[in-house]
């Protein structure tokens, strides 16, 4: 078994396929945490790489993939509240949009309670190319989990609602 490489810096590898990393050989608890968070955010790191071969089937570079995400499992939103979903400036989520608009996956509507906003919402080709994106990235994992051993597999299952819980425990923005 081999121990977590902690205070090695941020580039450190991955253990090798099959080998169990202990934690809690001779490291404090602040230094299991650290090892988990690399850990999980390489994982995190890796799924989204391994990801962006059938993401690019949509013909959507990922900044609008992503946006018309939140539009369609999300619902309709103001175009702040996209970008500050998204993490991007007003500016370059109005391009985003106008990019998904001209694609006519998007549309821009008058906000029923201000008419200085506009909500932008999926078009029903938005939510049928967001729907079979999704399903293509849902193969690709489900095909990744047959092929983990059982036992391995049954721990995936476990931790999968854990890992949700801590996603939604991060801030949605920088501390």
């Amino acid at each position: 078994m081999t121990e977590p490489a902690v205070g090695a810096g941020h580039h450190r590898r991955s253990p090798p396929t099959g080998v169990t990393v202990r934690y809690t050989c001779g490291v404090t608890g602040d230094e299991v945490l650290v090892a988990v968070a690399r850990d999980l955010n390489s994982a995190a790191i890796h799924l989204l790489r391994g990801m962006r071969a059938v993401d690019r089937i949509s013909g959507l570079t990922p900044a609008r993939l992503s946006a018309l995400s939140v539009l369609v499992f999300g619902g309709p939103m103001t175009l702040g509240g996209l970008a500050t979903t998204e993490g991007v400036s007003s500016p370059t989520m109005t391009r985003i949009v106008d990019g998904l608009v001209g694609h006519g996956l998007a549309t821009r509507t008058t906000h029923p309670d201000s008419g200085r906003q506009v909500l932008v919402g999926a078009t029903p080709a938005g939510e049928d190319l967001m729907t079979r994106a999704a399903e293509r990235r849902f193969a690709l994992i489900v095909a990744a989990l047959e092929d983990l051993d059982p036992g391995r597999r049954e721990k995936l299952v476990a931790a999968a609602p854990v890992l949700r819980e801590l996603a939604g425990l991060l801030p949605r923005t920088p501390p």
